[in-house]
C-alpha cells in the first residue's frame, strides 16, 4: 500500500506540475537508492539523498534532447542529453527503507525554477575544467597571401586561448602548433567507426586535460581577387570604391571529450567584411594593422563568440579527472586547488574498463558505486579516502573521479 500511495502521489504531482506554470514552488517527492558498505549507514544515506535530489530535479523540469548525425545515409552518431534547472528548498527525508545492504530514501522538497540556468545547481559548475587548444589549420593557404595572414592557423587559437584565460572559468593549455586532422576538407568526419578521434585521446592524456578544442579555417578568400592588382587602374578603382573589397572568414570549431574522443560541440562561424588595409599595413593575422581593418574587427568579434561557445559547451559537462595512484583506502587525483577542488569535496569513482577483443577502443566507464572524500588538496593534485580498500573494489590508476 505504501508503494502504491507513493507512485500515485508522484503521478498526481507530476500532472499538477504541467498546469501550475504560474506557481513559484511545487512540492514533489524523489526516490534515491544506495548500497551500504561496511555497515556505514550514514554514508549510504547521504548517497541515497543525493540520488533522490537528482530524481526531484528531473521530475520538475527535465529537458531531453537527441541529436543524430548522418553521413551518406549511415547513422554515425546518436547522442542524448538530459539537463535540469530546478532548485530544491525545505527538503526532508519522509521515508527510509532498508533491505539487506540496499537503502532507499524518499525526499520531499519544494521545487522551483533555478536562477542561473541549467548548470547553476550542479557542483561541477564551480570547478575549472582543463581544456587544450590546438592549431586551426587553413584549408586553402593561398587565400592568406592577401595581407600576409598565413599565420592565421596559429594566431587564431592563441587569441581564443587568451580570451578563455581572461574569462577565468577554465584551465586553458596551449598546443597551437599541433593539428588534429590529416584530411582538412573532410574534418572531423575521418575518424573511427564509432565517431571518435584517436589523436584527441592521446593529446588529452599527455596534457592531462578533459577537453580538446580544435578546428579548421575553411575560408579567408576575398570576394574579388582581381580587385587587388598592383596596377594604377586597380589602385584607382579601389580608392573610389568601384570594386568589391569584401573578404570572407569561415571557421569550424570543435570540442572533443578527452576521455572518450567523442565530439561534445561543433559549429561553423562566419563573417564578411571589407578588407580595407592599405599597402603594407597588415603583416600578420594578429598584427595591429590587421586588427584596425573592418575585416580584422569582424574576425575579432567571431573569436569572441567562439570563446563564449567553448565556455558554454563544457559548462554543463561533469568535472572529470584521472586517478593517479591508489593505496588501500587512499586515492590521489590528477587535479587540485587550481581546478577549484577543496578538502571535503566528494567525487564519484568510475572504473575505466577495456576489452581484450577491442584493445584500441575507448575505455568504458562503469560506476563503482563509491566516492572519494578529499582531505588534502595541492595545486595540481589532491588526496582523499574511499570507504573500501582498492583491492576489494578494483579501483586503480587511470580510473576516473567525477563531480556532477
Amino acid at each position: 500500500m505504501r508503494l502504491c500511495s507513493v507512485v500515485l502521489m508522484r503521478s498526481v504531482l507530476a500532472i499538477l506540475l504541467v498546469f501550475a506554470t504560474n506557481v513559484q514552488a511545487i512540492v514533489l517527492e524523489g526516490v534515491g537508492h544506495a548500497s551500504i558498505h561496511g555497515g556505514d549507514l550514514d554514508t549510504a544515506r547521504a548517497e541515497a539523498r543525493k540520488a533522490a535530489f537528482r530524481d526531484l530535479a528531473l521530475q520538475y523540469e527535465a529537458q531531453v534532447s537527441t541529436r543524430d548525425t548522418m553521413e551518406n545515409g549511415v547513422l554515425t552518431e546518436s547522442r542524448m542529453q538530459v539537463a535540469s534547472s530546478a532548485q530544491a528548498r525545505n527538503a526532508r527525508i519522509v521515508d527510509e527503507y532498508r533491505s539487506g545492504n540496499l537503502l532507499r530514501v524518499i525526499v520531499r522538497a519544494e521545487m522551483s525554477q533555478g536562477q542561473g540556468g541549467a548548470c547553476s545547481a550542479g557542483e561541477a559548475a564551480r570547478l575549472k575544467k582543463r581544456v587544450a587548444i590546438t592549431g586551426f589549420p587553413v584549408l586553402y593557404p593561398a587565400q592568406a597571401r592577401v595581407g600576409r595572414i598565413d599565420d592565421a592557423g596559429e594566431i587564431l587559437p592563441q587569441q581564443l586561448q587568451s580570451q578563455l584565460r581572461s574569462a577565468g572559468l577554465l584551465q586553458v593549455f596551449g598546443a597551437t602548433t599541433l593539428r588534429m586532422f590529416d584530411d582538412l576538407r573532410n574534418a572531423p568526419t575521418v575518424q573511427q567507426g564509432s565517431n571518435r578521434l584517436t589523436n584527441v585521446l592521446q593529446l588529452a592524456r599527455e596534457m592531462g586535460v578533459q577537453f580538446v578544442v580544435t578546428g579548421v579555417i575553411r575560408d579567408l578568400g576575398v570576394a574579388d581577387p582581381s580587385a587587388w592588382g598592383s596596377s594604377v587602374l586597380d589602385k584607382m578603382q579601389r580608392s573610389i570604391g568601384a570594386v568589391d573589397e569584401g573578404r570572407r572568414f569561415v571557421v569550424d570549431l570543435m570540442v572533443f571529450d578527452g576521455f572518450s574522443g567523442s565530439p561534445v560541440y561543433q559549429e561553423q562561424f562566419a563573417a564578411t567584411a571589407a578588407w580595407d588595409a592599405g599597402p603594407g599595413a597588415s603583416s600578420g593575422f594578429g598584427s595591429a594593422g590587421f586588427q584596425k581593418t573592418a575585416y580584422g574587427k569582424a574576425v575579432g568579434e567571431v573569436i569572441g563568440n567562439m570563446a563564449q561557445a567553448v565556455t558554454e559547451a563544457v559548462a554543463c559537462q561533469p568535472f572529470m579527472t584521472r586517478i593517479a595512484r591508489v593505496d588501500g583506502h587512499n586515492v590521489t587525483l590528477e587535479s587540485g586547488a587550481t581546478a577549484g577542488l577543496r578538502p571535503g569535496d566528494e567525487l564519484h569513482l568510475y572504473r575505466s574498463a577495456r576489452y581484450f577483443d577491442a584493445p584500441g577502443a575507448t575505455p568504458e566507464l562503469r560506476n563503482a558505486g563509491l566516492t572519494v572524500t578529499l582531505n588534502n588538496v595541492h595545486p595540481d593534485f589532491s588526496n582523499g579516502q574511499m570507504p573500501m580498500i582498492s583491492g576489494q573494489v578494483n579501483i586503480q590508476r587511470d580510473d576516473i573521479a567525477v563531480i556532477w
